[in-house]
């Protein structure tokens, strides 16, 4: 049953692919639109799991809240130190985006689907009314998360090719990942610092590189409506789900 599911957002996270794809003449309120879900899904998805699932604090920190912090300085680390390399080649830093953070947060995203499946797997092992539930906001949420991850591809100068590719391995990671869990089972507590780390990395692309660039040729009351929606769209699928 946990696969078919997962077959089910398979389906919505190409959707989500496919729908970023057809607006691209609208780009700043794609980019809004992004910024926004990224701002939902880790300030009221990926947060409030992460400090359920990790528990245990560190001086007197949550470990989730270090490793959400860890995981923004890591992705602004990451960035600062590819545009400085391009600089040092002769490359504008301000102009040029690197094409490896935009290919590295993606693979940061399909490494969230596959963990979408592997709850998926998990939830149905304990019970078909927790496994329905999660299953709801995994299938929900996968739509922004098919329309991040060809977004974000795109945004840093890769090539359509490349931000298909991306789509096509985040669809498919739900199905891997809802498949593994016949054979493992991830520790709560791994599995709550990992939603932090990424909460931080997804954090700091929305703010720091998605709605600057978002409002930066159109600065519209439009954009800022499509963020404040996309916000508003992961608290209704955390509403609904839960």
């Amino acid at each position: 049953m946990a696969v078919f599911v997962a077959l089910g957002a398979f389906l919505m996270t190409l959707a989500g692919g496919w729908t970023a794809q057809r607006v691209t003449d609208r780009r700043h309120l794609v980019l809004g639109l992004a910024g926004g879900l990224m701002l939902g899904v880790v300030g009221l998805d990926l947060l409030p799991e992460a400090l359920r699932a990790a528990g245990r604090e560190v001086f007197g920190v949550p470990a989730a809240l270090l490793l959400f912090v860890a995981g923004f300085l890591l992705a602004h680390l990451v960035e600062r130190t590819l545009a400085l390399r391009q600089a040092a080649h002769g490359a504008d830093e301000h102009s040029h985006r690197a094409p490896e953070v935009g290919l590295t947060a993606a693979g940061a995203m399909v490494g969230h689907s596959a963990m979408d499946g592997v709850a998926i797997g998990a939830a149905f092992q304990v019970g078909g009314g927790m496994g329905a539930a999660v299953a709801l906001a995994v299938v929900a949420h996968d739509f922004a998360d098919g329309f991040n991850t060809f977004t974000i591809t795109s945004l840093y100068g890769n090539e359509r090719r490349r931000a298909i590719a991306m789509l096509v391995a985040d669809a498919c990671a739900p199905v891997v990942g809802a498949l593994s869990t016949i054979f493992i089972t991830i520790p709560e507590g791994l599995l709550g610092g990992y939603l932090g780390l990424f909460g931080g990395v997804l954090l700091y692309l929305a703010a720091a590189e998605i709605l600057p660039e978002a409002h930066h040729e159109h600065p519209a009351r439009s954009t800022l409506l499509c963020t404040v929606a996309g916000a508003a769209f992961i608290w209704l699928v955390v509403g609904i789900s839960g």
